[in-house]
C-alpha cells in the first residue's frame, strides 16, 4: 500500500517520475492504475487482519493503529471516487477543474499522512518492537517520514507553482 501509494504521487513529480516525458494523460492513467492498486492492497490486508482477528478470537479496532488503518482505508476509497471526478470533471458543474485537482492533491496529502501515521503507529506495536530491534527499528521510522516530507514538499511545489502561474 504505502509503495504504490508513494509511486503514483511521484508520477508528477518533474524531478523523480520515470514518466516525466509522458504526456500528462498517460501520468494520470498510471496514478490513476497504482492508486487503484494501492486500495486493493490495502482492501485485502483489512480483510486479511480482520479475518485472522476474527479466527483467533482478538478484539477489531482497539488500537491506535487498527484505527488509524481502518480510518485510512475508508479515507483512501473516498480519494479514489474524488479522483473519478477529475476523469469526468463535467459531474461537476459548479467546479472549476482547477479547484477539483487542488482539492483532490490536498486531500490526497492528508490520506497519504493518514496512511504513514498509521504505519508508523504499526511499527510502535507490540510485535513489530519485539521482532525489529536497535537501528533497524529507526530506519524503518524513518522510510515513512522520509516519504511523507518528500510528498508533502512535492503538493506544496506543485500548489505554489500553480499560484505563480495564475497571476
Amino acid at each position: 500500500f504505502s509503495f504504490l501509494m508513494t509511486e503514483a504521487l511521484l508520477i508528477f513529480s518533474p524531478e523523480t517520475s520515470l514518466l516525466r516525458s509522458f504526456s500528462r494523460k498517460v501520468k494520470v492513467r498510471v496514478h490513476w492504475a497504482l492508486q487503484l492498486l494501492a486500495l486493493l492492497c490495502a482492501l485485502l490486508g483489512l480483510g486479511v487482519i480482520t479475518y485472522n482477528k476474527h479466527l483467533n478470537g482478538k478484539a477489531h479496532f482497539v488500537t491506535w493503529h487498527g484505527l488509524t488503518g481502518l480510518l485510512t482505508v475508508l479515507y483512501t476509497s473516498g480519494q479514489c471516487m474524488g479522483g473519478v471526478l477529475l476523469l469526468y470533471p463535467k459531474l461537476m458543474k459548479n467546479w472549476t477543474l482547477a479547484k477539483l485537482k487542488l482539492y483532490h492533491a490536498t486531500s490526497g496529502l492528508v490520506g497519504y499522512l493518514l496512511g504513514c501515521a498509521s504505519l508508523m503507529l504499526g511499527m510502535c506495536s507490540l510485535w513489530f518492537t519485539t521482532s525489529v530491534t536497535s537501528v533497524s527499528w529507526y530506519l524503518a521510522m524513518l522510510c515513512p517520514l522520509l516519504t511523507s516530507l518528500v510528498i508533502m514538499n512535492q503538493v506544496s511545489n506543485a500548489y505554489l507553482y500553480r499560484k505563480r502561474s495564475q497571476h
